[in-house]
C-alpha cells in the first residue's frame, strides 16, 4: 500500500525560492557589467570628492567613463571633453583605423595621443594631478592611450548587427524572467498570507485575551498586514528598478539612462552616509544634553514629590505649590536644553529652517495670545491661593464648588449641578469670592435683612430675629448670632441678621430654613414684615395666625 504525501504550500516554498534566485541571476546578468557600471558611476561622482576646486570634466563614451580632463579659462574642461569624444568617435567610425596604432607624442612637456595623425587629446600636468602617483608620460601612455583604444573597440563591437541582435535577445529573456519572477512572487504572497493567517492571527488573538482586551487582535493584524504590503511593494519596485537598469545597460544609447538611474539611488545614499558621519560629533553632543537634562528633570520631580507628600517642608512654601512649581521648572529646563542644543540640530543654520522658525513664531504670537494668557493665569492663580479644589466660590456671576483647576480653565459645579468652565484669564482679571477658605476656622457669616415698621420696638425685633436663628439647624452657637440695624428708612427700619455657618455646602438650605423661621416667629408675635416696600397700613394686619400655618395642602409635622 502506497501512502500519498500531502504536498502543502510550505513544502514547495524552498524549491520556489531556489527558482526565484536562479531567475534573478538571469535578470541581473554578468557581474562584470555591474562592476563596470559601478566603477563608471564612482568616476562620475569624482568631482565632489577630489576635484571640486578645479574645472574638470569626465570623458564619457556610451555611458562609460574613460578619464578626466582639467580646463583652463581659454579652454574649459567641458569643451575639451566634448572635442575628445568627437575625435574618438570619428576614429571608431573609420573601419580602416587600427586602435593598436595609437601613438603618444611629446612637445614642451605636453603629451599628445595621435591616431592617423589626428591629435585626439593633449595631456597636461594638471590632468595628471587628479589621477594620483603618475608621471605625465606614464599617464598618457598607460592610462589614456589604453582607455581610448578600449573605447574604440567597444564602440565598434556594440554596433555590430550580431551584438545588437544578441542584446535584444538578452533584453527579451530578462523581461520574460522578470515577468515570471513577479508572477511567482505574487503567488508566494498568497501562500504567505494563508500561512500568516493560520499561525500568527491565532497567536494575536491569544495575546488579546491575555492582555484583557487592551490590545485588539484585528488592529494588530491590520498593522501587520500593512507592514507586509509595504515590504512587498518595496520588493516589486526593487525588481522593476534593476530590470530597467540592466536592460538599458545592454544598448550604448540607453546606457547613460541606466547610469543615471543608478546615480539617483547611490548618490542620495552616499550623501546621507557622509552627512551622517560628519554629524556624529553633534549627535553625541545632543545625546549628552538629552541625558543631562533628563536627569535634572528627574531630580526636580523627586524633590517636589517629597514636598507634595509632606516628607519635606520648606517655610513659606505650601504643599499645593509643589507640582505646579515642578511643571514650571520642567518647562524652563526643556527650553534651556533646546536653546543649548539648537545650533547642533541638523539644518538649524539653513535659511529654510530659519524661515520656518520665524513663521511658527508669528503664528504663535498672533493666534495663541489668549492661550498663553490662560496658561500664565493658571499658574498665577496657584500662587495666589484664591481657592482650592472643593471650595465653594463665586466667580463673576457664577457660584459653585471648584471641581478641577487646570492649566487653561477652571471647572465649577453650580448649585444646580451644572458644570461651568471659566477661562483662567477671566478669573485672573476679575474678583473671586471664596466661601470655604475661612469657614472651617472662623465660620462663614450668613446674613439676611428684614424691614419692620417704626411702631415695633427694635428690641423686640432683635429678639425675634435671634429666636429664628436659634430654631435653624446648621447655625453655629458660638460665635453667637447678632443683629445690626442697617438703615432708618422713610417708612421702616432695616434689620440685618448675621449667623455663623461652618458647612458652606448647606448654605442655601440654611438660608431657606432661616427665612422660614423668621416668618414663623414674626407671625407668632403678630408683627408684619414690610420688606421690600411699604406704602400704607392695611385694614387687616399682614400676618398669618398660627392655626393657619398648615393650611391645606400643607401637612403638620408628625409628633
Amino acid at each position: 500500500m502506497v501512502t500519498k504525501r500531502n504536498h502543502t504550500p510550505r513544502s514547495r516554498l524552498p524549491s520556489l525560492f531556489i527558482f526565484i534566485v536562479f531567475l534573478f541571476w538571469q535578470v541581473t546578468g554578468s557581474t562584470g557589467q555591474a562592476e563596470n557600471r559601478l566603477q563608471a558611476q564612482q568616476n562620475l561622482s569624482f568631482p565632489e570628492e577630489q576635484s571640486h576646486a578645479l574645472d574638470s570634466r569626465m570623458v564619457v563614451i556610451d555611458g562609460r567613463a574613460l578619464f578626466r580632463l582639467v580646463g583652463i579659462p581659454s579652454y574649459p574642461a567641458k569643451k575639451r571633453a566634448e572635442k575628445t569624444v568627437e575625435r574618438i568617435k570619428q576614429l571608431a567610425e573609420d573601419p580602416s583605423f587600427d586602435p593598436n596604432s595609437l601613438v603618444v607624442g611629446e612637445k614642451d612637456g605636453v603629451y599628445t595621443i595621435f591616431g592617423n595623425e589626428l591629435a585626439i587629446v593633449r595631456i597636461t600636468s594638471a590632468d595628471v594631478l587628479l589621477e594620483g602617483d603618475f608621471s605625465p608620460e606614464a599617464f598618457a601612455d598607460k592610462v589614456v592611450k589604453k582607455q581610448i583604444a578600449r573605447a574604440i573597440e567597444n564602440y565598434r563591437y556594440e554596433r555590430l548587427p550580431e551584438t545588437i541582435k544578441l542584446n535584444v535577445i538578452k533584453a527579451l529573456v530578462r523581461t520574460s524572467a522578470l515577468a515570471v519572477i513577479l508572477l511567482l512572487l505574487f503567488w508566494s504572497f498568497k501562500i504567505t498570507d494563508k500561512l500568516l493567517e493560520q499561525h500568527f492571527k491565532r497567536k494575536i488573538e491569544n495575546l488579546e485575551s491575555k492582555s484583557k482586551r487592551i490590545l485588539k487582535a484585528q488592529q494588530v493584524w491590520n498593522v501587520l498586514k500593512l507592514g507586509i504590503r509595504f515590504t512587498r511593494v518595496v520588493i516589486v519596485l526593487f525588481l522593476i528598478y534593476f530590470f530597467f537598469n540592466f536592460v538599458l545597460d545592454l544598448f550604448p544609447r540607453s546606457r547613460f539612462i541606466a547610469n543615471t538611474l543608478l546615480s539617483y539611488t547611490i548618490d542620495p545614499l552616499r550623501t546621507l552616509w557622509h552627512a551622517f558621519l560628519d554629524y556624529l560629533p553633534s549627535l553625541f553632543f545632543l545625546i549628552i544634553i538629552f541625558i543631562l537634562f533628563r536627569y535634572l528633570i528627574r531630580v526636580a520631580k523627586a524633590f517636589f514629590n517629597q514636598i507634595d507628600r509632606g516628607q519635606l517642608k520648606i517655610s513659606g512654601f505650601d504643599t499645593e505649590w509643589a507640582l505646579p512649581t515642578y511643571r514650571i521648572i520642567r518647562i524652563l529646563l526643556v527650553i534651556l536644553g533646546v536653546v543649548i542644543a539648537y545650533p547642533y540640530i541638523p539644518g538649524s543654520g539653513s535659511d529654510a529652517f530659519k524661515g520656518i522658525s520665524i513663521f511658527a513664531g508669528v503664528l504663535l504670537s498672533l493666534g495663541s495670545s489668549s492661550l498663553i494668557a490662560n496658561i500664565i493665569a493658571g499658574y498665577t492663580m496657584t500662587y495666589r491661593r484664591a481657592f482650592r479644589v472643593g471650595d465653594r466660590v463665586k466667580i463673576g456671576a457664577y457660584v459653585g464648588d471648584v471641581m478641577d483647576v487646570r492649566l487653561m480653565e477652571t471647572h465649577l459645579r453650580s448649585l444646580k449641578n451644572e458644570e461651568i468652565v471659566i477661562p483662567n484669564s477671566q478669573i485672573l482679571s476679575g474678583e473671586v469670592t471664596n466661601y470655604s477658605n475661612l469657614a472651617i476656622k472662623q465660620g462663614l457669616i450668613l446674613h439676611t435683612t428684614a424691614g419692620i415698621g417704626y411702631e415695633v420696638p427694635w428690641r423686640q425685633v432683635k429678639a425675634m430675629l435671634l429666636m429664628a436663628a436659634e430654631r435653624t439647624e446648621g447655625i453655629r452657637r458660638k460665635p453667637e448670632p447678632f443683629v445690626l440695624v442697617k438703615e432708618l428708612g422713610d417708612f421702616g427700619v432695616v434689620y440685618e441678621l448675621n449667623v455663623f455657618c461652618r458647612n458652606v455646602e448647606k448654605m442655601n438650605q440654611i438660608y431657606s430654613d432661616l427665612h422660614c423661621n423668621i416668618q414663623d416667629v414674626f407671625n407668632e408675635y403678630d408683627v408684619a414684615i414690610m420688606t421690600p416696600h411699604y406704602v400704607g397700613d392695611t385694614e387687616e394686619p399682614k400676618t398669618v395666625p398660627k392655626d393657619k400655618w398648615y393650611a391645606s395642602p400643607a401637612q403638620p409635622p408628625a409628633k
